[in-house]
């Protein structure tokens, strides 16, 4: 049975990709941050993010993978991803399709302050 937790910016299934398409899964989770490019990324703020959710991952090792653990896995990554943006490690894509600034509005930075 596919288990789903999807949030703003994250999304965890039990799942594997193939072909595009979602096999569901008893043993694999997959990952998808950000699906609807509404932050601007590097490489170094993704690995955080990966290592975040391996991280909650480990810690329910052992446990029933329920609908409501997976839920506090990706709700806790939410949080994690607010708080990259909070320390300017991520930011706003503004070229974006969606501009919805539910994490709080962009910190813009004044034109004589540079």
């Amino acid at each position: 049975m596919l288990l789903k937790s999807t949030t703003r910016h994250i999304h965890i299934y039990t799942a594997e990709v193939d072909k595009n398409e979602l096999i569901p899964s008893e043993s694999v989770l997959t990952l998808d941050i950000d699906p609807d490019n509404e932050l601007v990324w590097d490489e170094d703020a993704l690995q955080r993010v990966y290592a975040k959710f391996d991280d909650l991952v480990e810690a329910y090792s052992g446990e029933d993978l329920t609908d409501y653990n997976l839920r506090r896995i990706g709700s806790d990554l939410e949080h994690y991803v607010r708080s990259l943006l909070q320390k300017g490690v991520v930011g706003y894509n503004l070229s974006s399709r969606v501009r919805n600034f539910s994490m709080g509005l962009p910190q813009v930075v004044p034109a004589d302050a540079q």
